[in-house]
């Protein structure tokens, strides 16, 4: 596995960002190269937890402008597709972790668990499929069990 896809609402409370930045260290931590929707919230405190580290950001854009990307991304992608974008952003992953999010988070994780990729949901939707876990230390016990079935 070479990325790990962060998702979750471009709104995002103090405690969801602290945890979504914790998620974007401990990628980088992992040499992973940190995919998400490269806007705010979710996406944001992730791609900052990830550069903290030293790690390599992409941000997969709705819209046309580069411009739009949080200051964080390291290779904006434009996609001109909107919500659509998001399938781009799952089949650029190859592990997912849902952190919160409304049904823009819904349709990644559905779109995921279709694709047969493993989704760990932080305080996320709570649907068959989703590996939930309950603090950041626990989500990278399973990333690093799934790294290592697929690694």
């Amino acid at each position: 596995m070479r990325t790990i896809g962060v998702i979750g609402g471009h709104r995002a409370s103090e405690r969801h960002s602290k945890m979504a930045e914790e998620v974007g260290e401990g990628i980088a931590k992992l040499g992973r190269v940190l995919v998400c929707g490269g806007l705010t919230g979710i996406m944001e405190a992730a791609c900052r937890g990830a550069k903290k580290t030293g790690g390599k950001t992409l941000g997969i854009l709705p819209g046309i402008d580069t411009k739009e990307a949080n200051r964080f991304v390291d290779i904006p992608v434009v996609t001109g597709l909107g919500l659509t974008r998001n399938v781009l952003v799952v089949r650029n992953s190859d592990l997912i972790v849902a952190i919160d999010g409304h049904y823009g988070t819904l349709s990644e994780i559905s779109f995921a668990l279709q694709y047969r990729i493993p989704v760990i949901g932080l305080e996320t939707w709570d649907i068959k499929g989703v590996i939930k876990t309950e603090s950041v230390g626990e989500c990278f016990k399973k990333i690093k069990e799934i790294l290592s079935r697929v690694c």
